[in-house]
């Protein structure tokens, strides 16, 4: 006599279940693009603060840019490997989890940029031609442009988020 058949399914099922593997459509579409512009300004905005000699409300602009270029690059990943459905809660909803995080982003990114136009209209005494001593004002301009950059992108990826969510898709790509 046989032995019953199994009732779980074999290992390689849950090994192709589990499989990661990336997904062209996101990579190739606007917000894979989007997301990658957001990374590299992001990057330069925060890499350009910490370079400089920064005090103040800076700080708060440097916070804003690493912890959005941290989530960022935590979305591209988790929608680029389709692991997105592993995050508790948000995973099933994972269009509105990216449009809440670029409207957010591009709140913040605005009061960061502020911020940052503030500081290079308080440094531009040394803007002249034969200023001598070390000044912050090409750092913290540099970092308006990129901050502004950023804002725009974050507000461009939420704009789009909300068209697809109208036309009454779910998915990401």
């Amino acid at each position: 006599m046989l032995p019953p058949p199994p009732r779980q399914p074999p290992p390689q099922a849950r090994a192709v279940r589990g499989a990661v593997r990336l997904h062209r459509a996101f990579l190739r579409g606007p917000l894979g693009v989007l997301r990658l512009l957001q990374l590299l300004a992001g990057a330069a905005f925060w890499i350009t603060i910490a370079t400089s000699r920064y005090q103040g409300p800076v700080h708060f602009a440097l916070f804003v840019s690493v912890l959005f270029w941290l989530l960022t690059l935590g979305l591209y990943f988790l929608t680029l490997l389709g692991k997105h459905e592993l995050v508790p809660v948000l995973g099933s909803r994972w269009l509105v989890v990216n449009v809440a995080h670029d409207l957010l982003a591009a709140a913040l990114y605005g009061a960061a940029t502020g911020i940052m136009i503030a500081q290079t209209q308080s440094h531009s005494y040394c803007n002249l031609k034969d200023y001598q001593m070390a000044c912050a004002y090409h750092a913290f301009l540099a970092a308006a442009v990129c901050g502004g950059l950023c804002l725009g992108l974050y507000l461009l990826s939420a704009l789009y988020g909300c068209c697809r969510r109208y036309q009454g898709e779910q998915e990401v790509a």
